[in-house]
């Protein structure tokens, strides 16, 4: 049989070391050689002895979830073997963290991660609960970080002389270590995208960077994910 779909591009190839590989934009493809997490519902595919356990959030991540809508629902993979993940064709990348390195990502973005790092759900200080409150899943340790986002993400640097307003809908993620609180730009909200009266933003300070993708969630995906 042939067909462009055989080609090298789309084909897989037997991974020769375990971990985390992007397999193409759009998925990516861990070779599990003991445990790995990933979001609930993101496996497309598996070969080789793997099990899939649900993996809980604990008892206050859960309150948060049920308080926000938002969350981080995951599941453990056990084993030996290959699987891939995916989520409605969201564009994949991925982000190795180094010991001491802490990075905050909203749990929409999350698609799977090594099973060394640690994350924990925080409120994000400054944001309180206004508008339902802003929670983030905070990643810390060492290892790697699978995230998808709508489109292609904008990276904007953050500097003490020049910080940052994003829009809560559309934020990815950001440096850790920078400081968080709302802005309102009550003057032009009927202007500025998401204002019908009273527009709010995030506003980022310190050092660091932000990910932003290029839209705003829509309502009917904010429900969903």
């Amino acid at each position: 049989m042939k067909s462009d779909l055989f080609s090298s591009e789309h084909m897989v190839e037997q991974a020769t070391a375990p971990g985390m590989t992007l397999q193409n934009a759009k998925s990516i493809k861990y070779a599990v050689n003991g445990e790995m997490h990933a979001r609930q519902g993101s496996m497309v595919a598996f070969r080789g002895d793997l099990q899939f356990e649900h993996k809980g959030q604990g008892i206050g991540g859960l309150l948060k979830r049920a308080v926000t809508g938002e969350g981080l629902p995951l599941m453990a993979v056990r084993g030996l073997g290959e699987a891939w993940f995916a989520h409605e064709a969201a564009n994949c990348f991925i982000v190795e963290l180094e010991q001491g390195d802490a990075l905050t990502i909203n749990g929409r973005n999350v698609l799977c991660f090594d099973a060394t790092l640690s994350y924990e759900i925080k409120v994000v200080k400054g944001a309180g609960m206004t508008g339902g409150g802003l929670f983030n899943s905070v990643f810390t340790g060492y290892g790697k970080l699978g995230l998808m986002c709508d489109g292609y993400p904008i990276v904007i640097p953050v500097t003490p002389q020049q910080p940052v307003f994003v829009d809560t809908d559309a934020v990815v993620g950001w440096s850790a270590q920078l400081q968080t609180s709302l802005h309102r730009s009550q003057s032009v909200g009927s202007m500025i995208r998401g204002g019908s009266g009273e527009a709010v933003q995030l506003r980022l300070d310190g050092h660091g960077f932000v990910v932003v993708r290029p839209s705003e969630l829509k309502p009917e995906k904010a429900s969903s994910h």
